[in-house]
């Protein structure tokens, strides 16, 4: 018998450990560099995430447009 997994509980600002290989590292600080201005890491990934997740969000919209127009 398998536990249930714990309900996740997320606040509203709250800390994750994530592992990248040292050439991801490399990769984002030399976007990092050609940006005007100090970007952190942290703001670097959370900039990436959001853009992800628009991307996701549109193209999922998408498919649901093009399922309604084609029923």
């Amino acid at each position: 018998m398998t536990t249930p997994p714990k309900p996740a509980t997320v606040r509203n600002l709250d800390r994750i450990n994530l592992r990248l290989s040292a050439e991801t590292f490399a990769l984002i600080d030399a976007a990092r560099a050609d940006r005007h201005g100090s970007v952190s890491r942290n703001t670097w990934i959370t900039e990436a995430i959001a853009e992800k997740l628009a991307r996701e969000t549109s193209a999922n919209d998408r498919r649901r447009e093009e399922q309604i127009a084609n029923a």
